[in-house]
C-alpha cells in the first residue's frame, strides 16, 4: 500500500492505560502539534489564548466545545495570563491523543475511504483518495492494493478487512 495512503499512525502500547504518561507521541505527531501551535500563535508571543487554543485543537482533529476550552485554560493557565505555552499545549494534545480509541480512529479512517457509504473500499474509492492527496497511481496499482487485502469480496475491502489491515500492520504505518 502506498505510504501516503498509510497516514494513520497508532503508537499506543495495547497493554497501557489511557494515561498520557504512558502514551508516547511520534516525532511526526510532535511536529504536527508544533506546526498547529505556531500557526495559531498569531501574535507570535510563544503562547496561545483560549480562542487560539480552540482553533488549534480543532485543526488537529479534536472536537472541543467552549466549556471544555474554559476548563483547559483553568487547568493549564496556572499564572492566569489568559494563555498557554507550547509545553502546556503539547501536554493537552498528548492527553487528548491518549484518550482516543484506536479502533474508533481506524473506523473514521475507513469512512474517509468509503465516501460512497457502500460499506467497502473499492478501486474507485482508492482512486479518489489518491488524487486528493496528490498521489498519482495507475489503475493497475490500485487494483493490486485491493487484491492484496480483499479476502471476502472480489475487488472490495470490507470494514473488517480494513480493521485487520490496520491492526496487524499498525507499527508499519
Amino acid at each position: 500500500m502506498s505510504s501516503k495512503l498509510k497516514s494513520y499512525r497508532f503508537r499506543r502500547n495495547p497493554s497501557s492505560s489511557k494515561k498520557s504518561s504512558q502514551f508516547t507521541l511520534s516525532d511526526e505527531q510532535k511536529q504536527e502539534i508544533r506546526e498547529a501551535f505556531d500557526l495559531f500563535d498569531t501574535d507570535k508571543d510563544a503562547a496561545i489564548d483560549s480562542h487560539e487554543l480552540k482553533v488549534a485543537l480543532r485543526a488537529l482533529g479534536f472536537h472541543v466545545k467552549k466549556d471544555e476550552i474554559h476548563s483547559l485554560m483553568a487547568l493549564y493557565d496556572e499564572d492566569e495570563t489568559g494563555h498557554v505555552t507550547f509545553q502546556q499545549f503539547l501536554t493537552i494534545c498528548t492527553e487528548k491523543m491518549a484518550d482516543r480509541d484506536p479502533l474508533d480512529e481506524i473506523r473514521k479512517a475507513f469512512m474517509l475511504f468509503d465516501d460512497d457509504k457502500s460499506g467497502t473500499i473499492t478501486v474507485k474509492n482508492l482512486r479518489k483518495v489518491a488524487r486528493e492527496i496528490g498521489e498519482n497511481m495507475s489503475d493497475e496499482e490500485l487494483h493490486a492494493m485491493i487484491d492484496e487485502f480483499a479476502k471476502d469480496r472480489e475487488g472490495e475491502i470490507s470494514e473488517d478487512e480494513f480493521l485487520a489491515i490496520m491492526r496487524n500492520n499498525g507499527d508499519d504505518f
